[in-house]
């Protein structure tokens, strides 16, 4: 039962993540640079401190379990920053392929390297089990078969359809920048990996990730931080800031992206909690995460009508790729 629970929290998790992306619709006249490090402050910033503070014991300080492993803090965080190369160029993987295209193909490089690299780079290879392998194998094979999906449809429909659904729509520059985000995104996993000592014995669980996720958003915020402010001076956006009367709406709509972006990793800390009696799913637990990722950004993919004018076929092919994916979340542990 508990595992059905951690399961049932780390997708939850996953959906508000991939809806992330829609209360940035309701963001008004600001640029990408502007809105994007305000939402960066809320997602990798505010909400991963108080996510952090809970796993904090009574009469001990958030900053004592990090003064007391500086290693391990300054390697979380430190592949947190380039974690923060992969945020970069995920947000131009949607902006060539859509949301659920871009966000399938860099989240299942993600998912498959994060999963295989974390425990190669901190010296723990005894998780990665037979079925934490199959289980990769799997998730890979889902989205390549999504990826053929976005392949046909981007064959079948014409230019000015394919505009209609993503403006700025470029299948091959698309597919080279989310293979590229999903490389480096993939070092948020390896960061939680490094940062696994970052808690007190105490601390409960469920709460024991979110200080190692708090060190590693912290760093893909400088990088992201860094970019934008470059940007605001590059495009003079600066002006976007002193804009008063959108401030009340943008930081509203800022902050729900963030809190919902947060979700994902907090459902995930929430979920491993749950998952503490099977070895193997808590080892493929960030596959999990990334897999049921790509499962509800093509759902929203799907409402947002990406898929629009593809044939019959097309959506055959991503309906299957989805249903390898769910196949994928919880096979290793009938495998094992």
């Amino acid at each position: 039962m508990n595992i059905i629970i951690g399961l049932l929290i780390i997708a939850i998790g996953s959906f508000c993540q991939s809806s992330s992306y829609v209360p940035i619709n309701k963001i008004k006249k600001w640029s990408w640079e502007s809105y994007w490090l305000i939402q960066g402050i809320f997602a990798w910033l505010v909400f991963p401190l108080l996510g952090a503070l809970l796993a904090v014991p009574a009469g001990e300080s958030l900053f004592s379990v990090y003064a007391a492993s500086p290693k391990e803090t300054l390697l979380t965080a430190f592949f947190g920053v380039l974690w923060g190369v992969g945020g970069l160029t995920f947000g131009l993987s949607m902006r060539y392929l859509g949301v659920a295209l871009g966000q399938s193909i860099a989240l299942g490089t993600c998912a498959g390297l994060g999963t295989i690299l974390t425990p190669v780079f901190t010296g723990n290879t005894g998780d990665l089990t037979l079925p934490v392998i199959v289980g990769v194998v799997i998730t890979l094979v889902g989205i390549a078969i999504i990826g053929v999906a976005g392949g046909m449809k981007s064959a079948s429909l014409p230019e000015e359809e394919k505009k209609k659904a993503v403006k700025d729509f470029n299948f091959t520059k698309g597919i080279a920048v989310a293979l590229a985000a999903g490389f480096m995104s993939a070092c948020f996993s390896i960061g939680l990996g490094f940062g696994e000592k970052l808690c007190w014995a105490q601390t409960p669980d469920i709460f024991k990730t979110l200080p190692a996720t708090l060190m590693v958003t912290l760093g893909g915020f400088l990088t992201n931080a860094a970019y934008c402010l470059y940007q605001n001076a590059k495009n003079k956006t600066f002006s976007d800031y002193r804009e008063g009367a959108l401030w009340g709406n943008n930081i509203l709509f800022c902050a729900l992206a963030g809190l919902l972006w947060y979700s994902q990793f907090f459902g995930l800390s929430l979920g491993k909690g749950f998952l503490v009696e099977s070895a193997t799913l808590t080892a493929f637990s960030w596959c999990i995460l990334m897999a049921l990722n790509v499962t509800f950004s093509n759902v929203w993919g799907i409402i947002l009508k990406e898929w629009k004018g593809c044939s019959k076929k097309t959506i055959a092919v991503l309906v299957c790729g989805l249903a390898v994916l769910i196949i994928s979340s919880f096979l290793p542990e009938l495998l094992k």
